[in-house]
């Protein structure tokens, strides 16, 4: 058989990051018609490592067909920008693998690399997703050892893939264990906080107004957006509307490819008359009303909004954001106040997690939100692309 153009798509995962992982790709001619299969089990692995394995079933199934140009798809930014020459490769895993499917690929007259979201990629993402299902069984029954999941994280839950990462750094988002009573495919929340303004510096109540970015700030911005650039996954960066919010998600669009939507709904807390005061400056100013707002979520700041109104419009972008982007992975670049609303609405928390918990500027949450209304927190502050 003989063939000119076809299209390659593949897709890994690994539910342990390492742990149980698999591949899945399939060849397609020009009308989408299926011309091959592949998919493998390759025990205990990471996310990027079963990326390249599946890459390199799919070149290697296209030759097989007699193809000359190959268009491939991913949803890997990481192998997409690796294989096309634009970042460079660092891991010492990787190497070889990138080395080897540049090898696959070079026997063929063309061959482009193209990103494409996690939904368009759902035929090689089913393929790999049933051989990590076969990969988790042999770990069950003792056929692989490893996989163990680190003490740094937080409890797993379900997910039936993770999102590359390159970077030891990163947090390692392992699949279900299968305790958990939520199903179906989660939209996950990477939530980030905007980089420093100096109205942080200053320790000032900083709602509605649009300080920029500090060169500090830019550079927390920067470093974010090197890890998320590192992990790819993303499908879209959906950001506030006020000028720091954007700021550091352009960093991360940049780095990405991705154009940063604004959304409303993500914007800071209207501290009112308050805006702009330190909590001292706040606490003279109005002291009764000072000290009951800081105990009651009901309370406005003078001329300002309650944090109940915050939870109402978060609530409603969140409700939005899974309408629209269900089961994608989104980067959502916001403030401290909303992020935490986010965490509380994943953990069905009470209104106390909003005084109690502590979010550093540029810091990375993680929360999912499930079909069946389930919902878990990952990752709560993180801040190691920082140092």
């Amino acid at each position: 058989m003989s063939l000119s153009r076809v299209i390659v798509e593949a897709d890994g995962g690994s539910r342990g990051n390492p742990g149980p992982a698999g591949y899945g790709a399939v060849v397609f001619d020009s009308s989408r018609t299926v011309l091959a299969e592949r998919k493998e089990s390759i025990g205990t692995a990471t996310n990027n490592v079963a990326e390249y394995r599946g890459l390199i079933a799919g070149l290697t199934a296209a030759g097989e067909l007699g193809a000359s140009d190959v268009d491939v798809r991913m949803d890997s930014k990481l192998v997409v920008e690796q294989m096309s020459g634009r970042w460079k490769v660092k891991h010492p895993d990787m190497i070889p693998l990138q080395r080897k499917a540049a090898e696959v690929a070079a026997q063929f007259a063309s061959v482009t690399y193209t990103w494409i979201p996690r939904a368009e990629n759902s035929h090689a993402d089913r393929l790999a997703n049933e051989a990590m299902d076969a990969a988790a069984g042999m770990e069950t029954a003792g056929l692989d050892s490893a996989g163990i999941e680190t003490a740094s994280e937080p409890v797993p839950v379900s997910t039936p893939r993770t999102a590359p990462a390159e970077t030891s750094s990163e947090p390692q988002i392992a699949g279900s264990p299968g305790w958990t009573a939520s199903v179906g495919k989660p939209t996950r929340m990477l939530l980030l906080r905007h980089g420093q303004t100096a109205m942080s510096v200053d320790r000032r109540y900083s709602g509605r107004g649009n300080p920029i970015l500090t060169a500090l700030g830019r550079a927390q911005a920067a470093g974010a957006a090197a890890r998320f650039g590192s992990r790819g996954g993303i499908d879209a960066i959906v950001s506030s509307p006020l000028g720091r919010t954007r700021e550091t998600a352009e960093e991360s669009a940049r780095v990405l490819g991705l154009p940063v939507i604004e959304h409303k709904g993500l914007i800071e807390t209207d501290f009112g008359d308050w805006d702009g005061l330190t909590f001292r400056e706040a606490a003279q100013r109005d002291p009764e009303l000072h000290t009951a707002w800081l105990s009651d979520t009901s309370v406005k700041p003078p001329g300002g909004e309650s944090f109940d109104e915050v939870r109402e419009r978060v609530i409603a972008a969140r409700d939005d954001l899974i309408a629209t982007y269900g089961g994608s992975t989104l980067l959502v670049v916001s403030h401290v106040t909303p992020i935490k609303t986010l965490v509380q609405l994943a953990l069905d928390a009470g209104p106390s997690l909003l005084y109690r918990l502590h979010l550093d500027l540029a810091s990375l949450s993680i929360a999912e939100f499930y079909p069946d209304g389930g919902a878990s927190v990952r990752l709560v502050n993180d801040t190691s692309h920082l140092r």
